[in-house]
């Protein structure tokens, strides 16, 4: 009976151990389970934390590199900012000489007199049955700004030198056309001429497109013998109408004095919006007697 005992009391004490580990067991589980929500929810905010500061470091490398990719655009100013008075382009002595009998200038109409101009003259040396010596004369003047979205004004200028110089080449009618380049006139120059019959007579045509930096200048030439008058030669009228764009050409520079090119601007200039499409010559007085195409036609 006492060995019975004993071994109940050491089962006893046995069941006793075993049920302290159990529950030393479960209480550390549970200590676990309560730290583990702890855990995930301090990894979950210091996620979304590194998350929301990289988004900004991106934003913020994207508009500068977005700065960076696109720079204001610049272009070179244009080196002439006025013109002069068309009518006073050419001086008392040269009129005389290609417009004899003409009084005075017949300015043309513009709507913005410092980007273009234009000035005729008619002269009629009236013979009566001797027969009559007709002459025409034109000088138009066009400047261009530079414009940021257009180009430079020395570029559109040359653009439209070119297109003029084709369309003096293209007169509808025109006869024994010769095309070749002016030196000394400008920047680069052009002369055309060609004969041109009308019912009036047998018209000479010489036209001198000519370009400085941003400014062109256009000068039509025309004569003709009438009621039985010799028609004027074609190197009379070429000498003569070389001379005149020369001077025309001089005055524009005269003009802007010194005519150096300004700074680049990243700006349209004032009067780039009124910048015309057109050729100064198409709002100048037109002659009856001109067969002219450059002097009326619109670019």
């Amino acid at each position: 009976m006492q060995r019975a005992a004993e071994r109940e009391q050491r089962d006893g004490r046995k069941q006793h151990e075993q049920r302290g580990k159990g529950l030393h067991g479960l209480q550390r589980a549970l200590v676990c389970a309560a730290v583990v929500p702890a855990v995930l929810i301090s990894a979950g905010c210091s996620s979304d934390s590194g998350s929301d500061d990289k988004t900004a470091g991106d934003t913020k490398a994207s508009a500068s590199a977005s700065e960076s990719a696109s720079p204001s655009p610049t272009v070179q100013a244009a080196a002439y900012e006025a013109l002069p008075e068309a009518c006073k382009t050419l001086s008392k002595k040269t009129l005389e000489e290609l417009a004899p009998e003409a009084k005075s200038g017949k300015k043309g109409s513009s709507d913005d007199a410092s980007t273009r101009g234009s000035c005729s003259w008619s002269s009629l040396d009236n013979n009566g049955v001797k027969g009559s010596q007709f002459r025409w004369l034109n000088v138009s003047l066009l400047r261009f700004e530079s414009d940021a979205s257009r180009g430079s004004g020395d570029k559109r200028a040359q653009e439209f030198y070119e297109t003029q110089a084709q369309d003096a080449k293209s007169v509808s009618g025109a006869k024994n056309t010769k095309s070749e380049p002016v030196a000394g006139v400008g920047d680069e120059a052009t002369a055309v001429r060609y004969d041109l019959k009308k019912k009036e007579g047998s018209f000479r045509q010489e036209t001198i497109v000519a370009r400085v930096e941003n400014v062109v200048v256009t000068l039509d030439y025309n004569g003709a013998g009438l009621a039985g008058e010799k028609t004027p030669s074609a190197e009379s009228l070429d000498k003569l109408a070389r001379k005149a764009a020369k001077e025309a050409v001089a005055a524009v520079k005269n003009a802007n004095g010194s005519g150096s090119a300004g700074t680049p601007s990243s700006a349209p200039s004032k009067s780039a919006s009124k910048s015309p499409s057109k050729s100064p010559s198409g709002s100048s007085s037109k002659a009856s007697g001109s067969p002219s195409k450059s002097a009326s036609k619109k670019s």
